[in-house]
């Protein structure tokens, strides 16, 4: 008889359960996660009616594996970009939310008597939510059309780079045994440094390398390229003091900035799924059913903050942040969950052997409780909306209708914000590279050269000829030139821009002097600092060729999706009173085909607007009463939930909505309020050119606390009207300018 090693039989009973388990679920439809965990704890040494897994060992490091791989797919769908368009809206909830439940977790650990340690993971454990179970949850109840969908998908990913630095700062807590202050502070500071420095120089190098080998790969190689750059960098980051699951992560977040970002997404899919399989079955393989019984309360304890506090801190904080009430209590109660990166935080607790045994059994429990409940959660949002409405005093709801309108509106950006946004940027940009250049020479570029009598001037040339060009952007370029021109002319602001060339001249010597006075004496290394100084004034030309290249390379990197897609995409921000934008693709069978939006009425019909149709490579943005629609027409309409949903069934097609965050978004929808020096004021809506001036539609106006949406073209705007615009939002900002001209209050602008 042939011997079977027993890894290849434990992972046959492991697939083989996962497999049966699965469809019985998806036949339940439940989420496949809850499958694997069931499946585990059924092969698991906990139950004794199957087979159990003979070396659990083994199986731990395919589920470390699975571990990289699910950071690794999850890095590919973030996205930089995205974190940076989410708007405040986003952060601020997910910020405070995240904060507030993580707390009351510490405070449930205390109040049970725990170790310090125990308390702070379970804090950790609770307060990030599934993304896999709300997006699948979303599909099932055909809810991804509606406005508080998009509120939901932008916390999430707020939620999934908190989850990353949360991970960073429990592995520091897990060293020192305690809270530190100084030392999360500089952990912190370590984590962005590195995380500023991997992104720089991953879109600067590894998309042009794609490009050039893009000819010679196929599939097979692009994937094996792929994992080689993921697995790199969990060695690198690793090497720097952080969690390998830390560096898949960032990694796959660089190669989703890049064109074959989709491909390797779509290539990894099956080994992520496979990796990611083993490590949910071993999940389930932790279940101890007797320790459950022995932590009911805990379980219990946990469930009731997922599903009562942590909605309610969601509200809370969707309200501040300018949200409408019904969008905030939608998105409080389906964020009310955990998953993937909570099961990731247990499992490093044990890593690291800092946690009691205890603690990953009780997050499984939990996960898989509100798991369940997570559609009858979304289910119910609009219910228990109605209900708090009934409740609410109306100067409360007038109050906050208000404060939500104004929390969107438009303004003009200030030049003087413009450069002291360009001067951030490139200090912060220039210093990490000139950061990073300088510990690379120290640390292995020294060392060549260290036994050789000149090798302390070899290592400062060498370095030197790399941070030149970054030594010029930081102490000579101008950045903002138009901007920086027009805010010199004003004397306020001369005495802050001095210091700012003065400051960021000072750091140039500073970098200089700090590698210099590591290779030779103090007073050689300020004398050096000196001449290094003169010598980047005298080459400022050749410089600034260089580093222009080097700029416009990085640039061109980082926006090449954009460029290659050049789509613009209307963005689902919050609109007024619950209007939002949805997407709709044009079926062959629709009624709609071949009719002019004038023929459809949909105005009159479903008080909707179309803001842009987008026809194969074509997009049409505002189009005119005479467009036609014609088979995969893709719709972008503006319109409250009940509105759209009736839109959907008169066109017979399912509306979708598609990552607000992955292109470029052109078409917003803001408010500008009309006051009584306003050039807008007494004229109507056809007269009034807006739709010339800003490529827009007036989408909705309030008056005196009366709403009307989708006005007619006649109507005439009147004082302190608050106008609500879809339109080009460069446009919209030269409309808010000549409003200030003529004195008319703006809002802010997102």
């Amino acid at each position: 008889m042939i011997h079977l090693p027993a890894l290849i039989s434990d992972l046959a009973l492991i697939l083989g359960a996962a497999a049966v388990v699965t469809i019985l679920f998806r036949w339940l439809k439940q989420p496949l996660v809850l499958g694997y965990i069931i499946a585990g704890f059924l092969v698991g040494p906990h139950f004794h009616l199957l087979p159990t897994i003979h070396e659990i060992e083994n199986i731990q490091g395919w589920a470390d594996i699975g571990v990289i791989f699910l950071l690794f797919g999850l890095g590919l769908e973030f996205s930089f970009k995205k974190l940076v368009k989410v708007g405040g809206t986003a952060a601020i909830t997910a910020i405070i939310e995240v904060m507030a439940t993580m707390a009351v977790g510490y405070g449930i650990g205390k109040l049970m008597g725990w170790s310090f340690m125990d308390c702070i993971f379970f804090g950790g454990i609770l307060c990030i939510a599934s993304t896999t179970i709300i997006i699948r949850a979303f599909g099932e109840l055909g809810v991804k059309s509606q406005q508080f969908a998009s509120v939901v998908l932008g916390v999430l990913i707020i939620e999934d780079l908190v989850a990353v630095l949360l991970m960073v700062l429990l592995s520091t807590v897990a060293v020192s045994q305690q809270f530190e202050g100084a030392e999360m502070i500089a952990s912190i500071l370590k984590l962005a440094f590195f995380l500023g420095l991997w992104f720089l120089s991953g879109i600067f190098f590894i998309p042009s390398l794609l490009k050039r080998l893009q000819t010679l790969m196929n599939d097979e190689m692009m994937l094996i390229f792929s994992l080689a750059l993921c697995f790199g960098m969990v060695y690198l980051a690793a090497q720097a003091g952080f969690s390998s699951a830390l560096g898949a992560f960032i990694m796959g977040s660089i190669l989703a900035e890049t064109l074959q970002g989709k491909k390797i997404e779509s290539l990894l899919t099956p080994v992520k799924n496979l990796f990611g399989a083993i490590f949910f079955v071993s999940v389930g393989m932790m279940i101890n059913p007797q320790m459950l019984v022995e932590y009911t309360g805990p379980i219990i304890a946990g469930v009731l903050v997922l599903l009562i506090g942590k909605p309610m801190f969601v509200t809370i904080s969707a309200v501040i942040s300018g949200q409408p009430l019904k969008t905030s209590i939608q998105s409080g109660m389906s964020l009310s969950q955990i998953g993937e990166f909570s099961f990731i935080i247990a499992t490093l607790g044990l890593t690291l052997q800092v946690t009691s045994n205890f603690l990953y059994p009780i997050a499984v429990a939990i996960s898989v409780i509100t798991a369940f409940t997570t559609p009858y959660m979304i289910r119910l949002s609009e219910r228990f909306y109605k209900g708090v409405q009934k409740i609410l005093p109306e100067n409360w709801k007038e109050k906050m209708v208000r404060y939500s309108a104004g929390a969107q509106a438009i303004t003009s950006v200030s030049d003087w914000r413009l450069v002291l946004r360009s001067y951030i940027t490139n200090i912060v940009v220039n210093s990490l590279v000139i950061l990073g250049i300088i510990l690379l020479s120290l640390e292995y570029l020294y060392p060549l050269f260290s036994n050789n009598h000149w090798g302390s001037a070899i290592t400062i040339i060498i370095s030197l000829l790399f941070m030149a060009p970054f030594l010029w952007g930081l102490t000579v370029k101008r950045t903002d030139r138009e901007a920086h021109t027009r805010v010199w002319t004003e004397n306020k602001f001369r005495g802050p821009m001095v210091m700012l060339e003065i400051v960021r001249m000072g750091l140039g010597i500073l970098f200089i002097g700090i590698l210099s006075d590591r290779l030779f004496t103090p007073v050689i290394a300020w004398i050096a600092a000196a001449v290094i100084i003169i010598l980047l004034l005298v080459f400022s030309r050749r410089l600034q060729s260089y580093y222009f290249r080097i700029e416009n390379r990085f640039l061109e990197n980082l926006h090449e999706n954009e460029t290659m897609q050049k789509q613009p995409k209307p963005e689902h921000e919050l609109a007024p009173w619950d209007a939002h934008f949805a997407q709709f693709e044009i079926e062959a069978d629709s009624p709609a085909i071949g009719k002019t939006l004038e023929e459809l009425q949909l105005r009159e019909q479903f008080d909707i607007n179309i803001a842009m149709i987008e026809r194969g490579s074509r997009v049409i943005t505002v189009p005119s009463r005479d467009e036609r629609i014609f088979p995969g027409d893709l719709l972008s309409a503006i319109g409250t939930d009940e509105q759209l949903k009736a839109f959907r069934f008169f066109i017979e097609a399912q509306p979708f909505t598609r990552n607000k965050l992955q292109q470029k978004q052109d078409v917003v929808l803001k408010q500008l309020v009309i006051k009584k020096d306003s050039f807008l004021l007494g004229q109507n809506i056809r007269e009034s050119g807006i739709r010339e001036r800003a490529k827009g539609i007036v989408a909705g106006i309030e008056r005196n606390g009366n709403r009307i949406l989708n006005p007619p073209s006649s109507l005439v705007f009147e004082e302190d009207d608050i106008v609500w615009v879809v339109g080009n939002v460069k446009r919209l900002l030269v409309l808010a300018n000549e409003n200030r001209k003529h004195k008319t209050v703006a809002g802010d602008i997102k």
